[in-house]
């Protein structure tokens, strides 16, 4: 479903993502890890067509996302970090105009908000402005958008951002009873949730791509068999690793 083919971006002299490569099929919940600043965002805000590459291609559902982007936005989801809204609609009203985006009218929008609010546990605020709204709610309620067409595709930039603990379990819940039917990226710099909700880890650093499996195999590079140790073997930068 999702194909990477040596990904390359550069902000000027700053080389932000360096030659990545890789695939997601559906089924598949792949785990973007990796250090603040690593590169993650901007390698999920190339899949989703909202940056260019500077080298390299990425295909969604065989479609170029450079060559054909409305064909292959038409297959995604996208949970952005930091979640936009507008802030005086109603959660209701918001995913109501996302659905219409999406080209959903009539009984199919009013089935689509239905089932999000239900998935995304938001109930309980359909009718409040998304500015009052706690950042937790702010959060699920563009989750919510990111699902309103029920997407052959996911891309989730730091799902649980801003999630106390009941609020993350639930998102990891759902995030494993969507992944057999579903092609399923997220980003994060959370362990915890690679090892609870991916079939497959990749981790980067300073724009590379360092390790690549399944958790069990990245734990095995540790003789302790934790994750976070690897994870420190293989991003903390030459400075420190000197100190």
């Amino acid at each position: 479903m999702i194909k990477v083919e040596n990904l390359c971006k550069h902000f000027g002299a700053k080389i932000a993502v360096n030659d990545i490569s890789f695939t997601v099929e559906k089924g598949e919940v792949l785990g973007f890890l990796g250090p603040n600043g690593s590169g993650k965002s901007t390698t999920m805000r190339i899949i989703t067509g909202y940056y260019p590459a500077t080298s390299g291609r990425v295909t969604v559902g065989g479609f170029d996302v450079a060559e054909h982007p409305l064909e292959a936005k038409r297959l995604m989801g996208y949970l952005p970090e930091s979640a936009p809204g507008y802030a005086d609609m109603t959660v209701h009203g918001f995913l109501g105009f996302a659905a219409e985006l999406r080209g959903l009218n009539g009984s199919a929008k009013k089935a689509a908000i239905d089932r999000v609010i239900e998935m995304c546990f938001l109930q309980t605020v359909v009718y409040q402005t998304i500015d009052t709204l706690s950042k937790g709610y702010k959060h699920r309620t563009c989750l919510a958008q990111s699902l309103i067409h029920d997407p052959q595709v996911l891309i989730m930039d730091e799902p649980t951002d801003g999630l106390d603990p009941n609020q993350k379990h639930e998102v990891r819940n759902l995030i494993r009873k969507m992944a057999p039917e579903k092609a399923i990226i997220f980003s994060t710099h959370i362990l915890e949730e690679v090892e609870e909700a991916c079939t497959r880890a990749i981790i980067i650093d300073r724009g590379r791509m360092v390790a690549s499996g399944t958790p069990a195999e990245l734990k095995a590079r540790s003789p302790s068999g934790r994750l976070d140790e690897v994870f420190r073997s293989l991003t903390l930068s030459d400075t420190v690793k000197a100190a």
